[in-house]
This record gives structure tokens, C-alpha cells and sequence, in this order.
């Protein structure tokens, strides 16, 4: 390594000798949901495991998206009952297995005189919502009279107000449930790593058994020797399987989605509004985020790959121009938009069908190469469990197949009964409850509750040992610098939007997409890191360049 390079973090010489040891059971290329899912999935089922992501656990399409664990009630008018009944038992079991991350959020649906959905259509879709639960989500649904809509939610505009519904979903922090998952993955006994590109393929007598990896943070490259690769990079997935091998042909079929951010007391939702947009009849979401609506999403065909993906002016004015369409007083401009985020639906081009990217089937499908490559493409955030465990039957499988059977190391455990990091808690209450006393700022222990869990305190204790950690990185927003030093010690954070894209949400919460926050916590990143000035300058910079990446706005 050069002279003027960084030290490695702390923990990576371990887990990079851990990579360069005996043979996997499993390598899972791709650190989004989706492959800390598979990575988690077979970890507890006992094989040997390891995880790599190219950047950082969620980067891509993971911590972009909707911010929702939900049945998908969008799908029934596309009569995808199978994965709205799918949806519906993974949003339970996560609501159980990470109560802090995955918490219940209701609904209001107004109906306006001449909308695409009438009131009729809407009750009786949400009762067969209802159904598909198995009558057992958190609430079942109410129709609304026209005052009742109003009573819930006063801001919505009132003058050709029918009636509505209510019913429940739930809300989501994405990339924290990702880095729980990855972790819990860890926990089970998976080598992850971070930062860590697959550069191409290895192969023996014809057949996938294994990939070279570069580390991103150094200068180094190894192979990692794997009776099974799983190709989990959603958004990527053809580049990857063209990477390791000859090209599967087209997989994947890309559909950008975009969100924009703005202040809640300038909409003045109570709860989550589900709307039809009165632009063109799209179903679409406003959404609570602490001190903050998110309001999305679009959907238009993905013409530039998804590390140049961004949101665009037109979708930004036609978010603004729905939600001024049904919230009468919000007024909504161009300059109350904080934030503006693009991401990719990776839909599986085997489930599309010929029909546009609004109406094709989220489902998820599972190819295998001959050389035996296994890719997973499609699906949602809410079925990640479930695809990772059809991946799973899949892989091994595949492995049989060819007399490289899988051989797992441990007792197995049940991935529907085996909580996340920091979901092992009775009541949700009596924790925030807590946080708020031990803290003595009421939004500083919600968000550390409602991030980590029951190991909360975990991360308050660099606090206690030192008062300035108690200090909020940016005065408006409830993070602290004690995550900051929790992050790169236990978190796998490396750079500064490890910690303020994906371990915090600061860069969507200011209107300077955390260029200001990455200069408060430069000077602890570097000192838990080694880093030299020069370092810590280049760390600057490139946080620079990584938010302008991810936030800039397109003009078409």
C-alpha cells in the first residue's frame, strides 16, 4: 500500500483474510436488500456465507425507495393478488422480527367526484386487501364519510370530496433495515464487506467457482473461492452477469422512480395520504418522515444506467403540481423541495410481460446460467425474506445438481422467528419511553430507539463517556455524533456518506444534502479512521461528489 494511502478501518484485515481462507458455501454479489437478504437467509441456515457489495450496504436501488413495508394495494388493479397475499405475510412477519424499523402506518385515501378510482372501487379493493392479509393486518380498513376524511386529515382540500377509507401499511427506515439485515447476516456467521467490487469471474472445468474481488479502500485484490455465486445486484444485474461470465442475455428490465422531500407543515398531512394524482390518475403516496412529507413516486422507462440515475425537473413539478392538486392551502414550489432522489426498479424482464413498467409485475425470478450462476432480479423491498429464501432452495438446489452439495455448519435457524439486530424488545413504548428519560431530548431517543432498537443504548453510551457525542450533528435534525463513532465501529461505516446517505438520512434532510454535517463529523471520522489531512480533505471531496451524484436534478 502506498504511503499516502489510509490506513484500513479497523476491521477489515480481519475480514479480508476471512475472504482469502477456505472455500464458501455461498458468495452473494450485491449488498442491497436483496442480497443481504440471501446472505442472512443462508447464514442461519448454517453454510458458509459471505457478502460483497461494491460500495456500501443499501447505496443503490435500497436507499431509494418509498420508505414502505406494504401489501402493495397498488397491484390489485393489475390483479397481482399472488404478491399482494406475499407482501401481506412478509409485512407481518417483519412488523414482528424488526418492530423498531418496521413500525404501522395508516392511511387516508380521499376520493374526489370524477376520480379514475371511485369510492366503490376503492372499499372493495381494500376489503380484498383486507382478505389477502388474512384478515390479519394491524387494523382492518374503514370507509370514511366526506367529514370523516376531513377530520383525518384537515388539510386535504374539501370541495369535491366524496368520502375515502383508511387502512394500514407500514413505514420503513430502507437503509437501516438493509444494514440490519447484513449485519444480522454477520451475526449469524457471514463474512460481509463493503466497498469490496467483484471484478470478474473464476472458473474450473467450465463452471462459476468463484470471483476476484478488489478492495476499494486499498490496493489489493483476491479470490474468493464459492460452490455457488449469487448475482444480487438488482439494477446491475446483467452488467454483473456479463462480469462473471458470458452474458445471460437481457434479465432485467429498468423502471426509474422518483421521490422529492419538503417540509411537513408546508403540506400538513397528519398520517400517510393515498392518492389518485389528478394530473393523470397515477396512484401515488405522501408520506410522514419526521419533520419532513415525502411525496412520490413516478414511473417512467430508466435511460441511463443506475449509477447516473436522477430525479428530473418534470417529475419534481409534476410531484408538486398532484399533491397542490388535494392539498388546497400547501401551495407547494420549486423551493420547497429539500431533496430530490431517483432509483431503479429492477423489474424482471421474465415477469413484465409486454405491458409498461405502472402495470408489471413486481414479482421476482430466479435464473441459472450453465456455468452456475444464480441471479435473483424483480421483487420489492417488502418480499426481500421471501426471495432470499426461494434464492436459497434454488442454490442448493443447483449445487446438488452438479455434486457441489451444500454442506451447512451449524444448526439451522428459522429466518420468520429470528428477530433483526435490535427487534428482541416486548413493548415499543416502554422503549421510546426510555430513550427519551436517558437522553433528555425527546426527538434525539425517538430516532435512536426507532433506529436501533433494544441496543440503543449501545450507542448512547458514547455519550455518556464523553458529553460532546451527545451533541446533534445538525441542530435541526435528532442525529448525534455518537452514531458517528458507533457507525465506523460497528456499523462497517468507511466514509463520510456511509454515515450521513445511509447509516442517517441527513443528506436527504437538508437542503445542502449534508455538505455542512460532513464537515462536523469529518474531524471523528478521521480520528476513529487514522486519517491524515490530505485523507481527510479527499474524504471531503469525494462526499461532494457522491451527493451531487445521487441529489442533482436533471433538466429532462
Amino acid at each position: 500500500m502506498g504511503s499516502s494511502a489510509p490506513p484500513p478501518p479497523p476491521h477489515r484485515p480481519a475480514v479480508w483474510a476471512a475472504l482469502a481462507s477456505e472455500p464458501f458455501d455461498l458468495v452473494v454479489i450485491g449488498g442491497g436488500i436483496t442480497g443481504a437478504g440471501v446472505a442472512r437467509e443462508a447464514a442461519l441456515a448454517g453454510y458458509r456465507t459471505a457478502l460483497l457489495e461494491r460500495d456500501d450496504f443499501a447505496a443503490g436501488t435500497s436507499s431509494r425507495s418509498s420508505r414502505l413495508v406494504h401489501g402493495g394495494v397498488r397491484y390489485l388493479e393489475h390483479g397481482h393478488l399472488g404478491l399482494v397475499f406475499e407482501s401481506s405475510r412478509e409485512r407481518r412477519l417483519l412488523l414482528q422480527l424488526a418492530p423498531h424499523l418496521v413500525r404501522p402506518l395508516a392511511f387516508t385515501w380521499p376520493v374526489y367526484r370524477g376520480a379514475r378510482v371511485p369510492l366503490w372501487k376503492v372499499r372493495a379493493g381494500l376489503a380484498l386487501y383486507d382478505a389477502l392479509s388474512l384478515f390479519r393486518n394491524v387494523h382492518p380498513h374503514q370507509g370514511l364519510s366526506a367529514a370523516e376524511v376531513h377530520a383525518q386529515e384537515p388539510a386535504l382540500a374539501t370541495h369535491g370530496l366524496q368520502g375515502g377509507a383508511r387502512y394500514w401499511d407500514a413505514a420503513t427506515n430502507d437503509t437501516r433495515l438493509t444494514l440490519a439485515t447484513a449485519l444480522a447476516a454477520r451475526d449469524a456467521g457471514a463474512v460481509i464487506v463493503n466497498h469490496a467490487a467483484v471484478v470478474g469471474g473464476v472458473r474450473s472445468s467450465g463452471r462459476l467457482t468463484g470471483v476476484l474481488v478488489h478492495d476499494r479502500l486499498g490496493d489489493q485484490q483476491l479470490v474468493v473461492q464459492a460452490r455457488v455465486v449469487v448475482n444480487a445486484t438488482g439494477p446491475w444485474s446483467d452488467a454483473t452477469a456479463a462480469l462473471t461470465g458470458e452474458s445471460q442475455g437481457t434479465q432485467l428490465l429498468g423502471s426509474a422512480g422518483s421521490h422529492i422531500a419538503v417540509p411537513r407543515n408546508r403540506v400538513g398531512n397528519h398520517d400517510a395520504v393515498t392518492m389518485v394524482s389528478p394530473l393523470d390518475g397515477r396512484v401515488m403516496f405522501v408520506l410522514p418522515a419526521g419533520a419532513h412529507t415525502i411525496i412520490g413516486t413516478t414511473e417512467r422507462a430508466a435511460r441511463s444506467g443506475p449509477d447516473e440515475i436522477r430525479a428530473t425537473e418534470a417529475e419534481i413539478t409534476y410531484l408538486l403540481q398532484s399533491v397542490n392538486g388535494q392539498f388546497g392551502d400547501a401551495c407547494l414550489s420549486r423551493d420547497d423541495v429539500i431533496s430530490a432522489w431517483c432509483g431503479i426498479r429492477p423489474l424482471a424482464a421474465a415477469r413484465a410481460g409486454a405491458g409498461n413498467a405502472g402495470s408489471a409485475s413486481r414479482e421476482h425470478a430466479v435464473v441459472h446460467r450453465a456455468d452456475g450462476l444464480v441471479s435473483v432480479t424483480g421483487g420489492k423491498l417488502t418480499t426481500y425474506r421471501a426471495m432470499a429464501a426461494d434464492v436459497l432452495t434454488h442454490a442448493t438446489r443447483g449445487a446438488a445438481a452438479t455434486g457441489a452439495a451444500l454442506v451447512s455448519r451449524r444448526p439451522p435457524q428459522d429466518s420468520t422467528s429470528t428477530p433483526l439486530p435490535g427487534g428482541a424488545f416486548p413493548h415499543r413504548e416502554p422503549l421510546l419511553a426510555e430513550a427519551r428519560a436517558t437522553t433528555r431530548d425527546a426527538a434525539v431517543g425517538e430516532q435512536l430507539a426507532q433506529s436501533y432498537g433494544a441496543h440503543w443504548r449501545r450507542v448512547w453510551q458514547y455519550a455518556e463517556a464523553d458529553e460532546r457525542l451527545g451533541t446533534r450533528i445538525v441542530e435541526q435534525l435528532p442525529y448525534v455524533l455518537a452514531e458517528v463513532r458507533h457507525a465506523v465501529e460497528h456499523e462497517l461505516a468507511c466514509t463520510l456518506a456511509d454515515v450521513l446517505v445511509r447509516r442517517t438520512h441527513i443528506a436527504f434532510e437538508t437542503r445542502d444534502h449534508g455538505r455542512a454535517a460532513a464537515r462536523c463529523i469529518a474531524p471523528h471520522m478521521a480520528s476513529a479512521l487514522q486519517w491524515s489531512a490530505t485523507t481527510t480533505a479527499a474524504a471531503l471531496a469525494a462526499y461532494d461528489a457522491e451527493v451531487t451524484r445521487l441529489f442533482a436534478v436533471d433538466a429532462v
